[in-house]
């Protein structure tokens, strides 16, 4: 693999921030700095409940991937979601992502993850991709969120 994959520290902080920035303003995830660093912070201090790989060279990264974990009954243990995924706009198409995903993927089946999920728009180029790197549409299935911030039970 041509493209390096590091698990950030705290210390990657400065840059991480400045990419999820970018991250969120392609999307449109509106989101102050305060609740960007209490949500990065507790993964880059080894919270078991996620992670956050740099991509690329450390001092210069291209991008960043962000995985939480859960357990899954139907997948029979952990399993984990890509919360993030996101590579410099210049650097977009050259297969860094792929190399990312293709490495990592491997690395949580060993390390004991069962299921890997991520959300994708039904209306993304990037569906070939995923689907390359194993990833299939559950078409019984949806995402459905209760935003606990905003929600009323």
């Amino acid at each position: 693999m041509k493209t390096k994959l590091h698990m950030a520290r705290k210390d990657d902080l400065p840059k991480l921030t400045g990419m999820v920035e970018a991250f969120h303003a392609e999307h449109g995830i509106v989101q102050d700095e305060e609740t960007r660093l209490a949500a990065l912070l507790p993964l880059l201090e080894g919270s078991p409940l996620g992670v956050v790989y740099i991509i690329g060279p450390r001092n210069a990264p291209v991008g960043y991937v962000a995985i939480s974990f859960g357990w899954s009954i139907e997948m029979g243990g952990i399993d984990g979601f890509i919360d993030e995924i996101w590579i410099r706009p210049a650097v977009r198409d050259k297969g860094m992502g792929g190399e990312a995903l293709s490495a990592l993927i491997p690395a949580l089946r060993d390390a004991g993850v069962k299921g890997l999920h991520l959300e994708v728009d039904r209306e993304s180029p990037a569906d070939g991709f995923y689907e390359r790197l194993g990833f299939e549409r559950r078409d019984r299935y949806c995402l459905m969120t209760a935003d606990l911030r905003r929600s009323k039970p």
